[in-house]
């Protein structure tokens, strides 16, 4: 006999549409200017994909009294449930509203009352199945929607619903299960995040602190005195097919082209134009460049995996270095006059050998938290699903 299964004892398990156990009412239209620091609480539908989880007693933001008075307001015990997106990935997602006073909801969200356990409904809206029967009620476009008929034909399950209070105890042990389960994987990844901070940070640290020079130790020249700088060759996205070499453009993305003036060996690439420009990037296999630049610095006095290292030290001050009030974009010309320091060959491959060090033990943590994060979540959210699966009637299945 399973959890579900001893909770239950025996009690039959109906699941109704909500519509039949419950009531909807559509919020009213307000702007994110009329929101205001003090005031009636309030919830914007954006607020719901960025603040709130699966239940609230106080509100991010608030609303004069006056316009307060002609919107629609969510009561205490109601759901709040968001309507519509950008995606329809997280529409249909609830908040139980449980503050102390009335909340006023925007017109892409919808109040639910029931008599149902409100924090035990919020979770349901978040199981695949229940994401799985409003799929075919949305409509999709620049912004995908539901309305109220369409989560009203979603069914919902309800222990023992002939004994009212038999089956809110129900809901409010699962409930107190999950909050349970919820707190200790928000808990765990607060601290999978944390670790990952502070990793990034002494890797930082010791990066910083190994190209830091002291007068006498490293020459300072320019790019352009012991390198060379090459610009990309514009090429449209048709001309990029499945071929032998990446095609680097404006940021971490590549394709892949073949083309035969590629450049083999180590290369070092700064992205040109646009939310990339002066990405730094390193490649130590041939690549086809455009709308980017490559340095490729004299391998008689200067590393280019410790030029790299340099550069990327720099990162923040290259970036800053892009123009443009539109489109953003840095000059390879800029990059002829940038200093850079040049200690011996031999100082370099000891600084480049201790920094691929690092780095490798920085990537690796950057790969392996956020997917141990990832996977903590879908472990939450399998128990959840797992937790408010209930049998269902042939009627239901069909």
């Amino acid at each position: 006999m399973n959890f579900l299964e001893k909770l239950l004892d025996g009690a039959a398990v109906e699941w109704k549409p909500l519509g039949e156990v419950g009531d909807f009412v559509r919020g009213k239209r307000f702007v994110k200017t009329d929101m205001v620091s003090e005031g009636l609480p309030c919830i914007h539908y954006g607020e719901m994909y960025t603040h709130y989880g699966i239940w609230a007693n106080n509100s991010k933001s608030f609303i004069n009294e006056s316009l307060a008075a002609k919107l629609r307001k969510a009561n205490h015990g109601d759901v709040v449930i968001v309507a519509a997106g950008e995606t329809i990935e997280d529409i249909g997602n609830g908040t139980a509203w449980l503050g102390k006073t009335d909340v006023v909801i925007h017109d892409a969200c919808f109040s639910y009352k029931s008599k149902l356990e409100p924090t035990f409904v919020s979770y349901f809206l978040r199981t695949r199945q229940f994401k799985e029967q409003i799929k075919r009620h949305i409509s999709s476009g620049k912004i995908s929607a539901i309305n109220a008929d369409g989560l009203s034909k979603a069914v919902i399950p309800i222990p023992c619903p002939d004994n009212p209070e038999k089956s809110l105890a129900i809901q409010a042990e699962i409930v107190r299960i999950l909050d349970t389960f919820t707190a200790l994987t928000a808990e765990l990844t607060a601290e999978l995040t944390a670790e990952l901070t502070d990793r990034k940070k002494q890797y930082n640290y010791y990066r910083d602190r190994s190209l830091t020079f002291e007068k006498g130790e490293a020459e300072w020249k320019t790019l352009g005195d012991i390198g060379e700088i090459l610009r990309g060759t514009a090429i449209t996205e048709k001309e990029t097919n499945p071929g032998d070499y990446p095609v680097v453009a404006n940021g971490p993305r590549h394709n892949y082209f073949h083309d035969q003036s590629n450049r083999s060996g180590e290369t070092i690439v700064i992205a040109r134009s646009g939310v990339y420009a002066g990405l730094v990037s390193y490649w130590d296999i041939p690549i086809f460049l455009t709308d980017a630049f490559s340095i490729h610095p004299d391998n008689n006095a200067l590393s280019t995996k410790f030029l790299y290292y340099v550069l990327k030290k720099d990162q923040i001050k290259i970036h800053n270095m892009s123009k443009g009030a539109g489109v953003p974009h840095v000059r390879a010309k800029d990059f002829e006059s940038y200093k850079v320091p040049v200690p011996p060959l031999e100082e370099q491959a000891r600084i480049v050998a201790i920094l691929d060090k690092f780095d490798a033990i920085a990537t690796d943590l950057s790969e392996g938290l956020p997917r141990e994060i990832a996977l903590r979540q879908k472990q939450y959210e399998y128990y959840r699903d797992l937790l408010l699966t209930f049998p269902k009637s042939e009627e239901i299945e069909a």
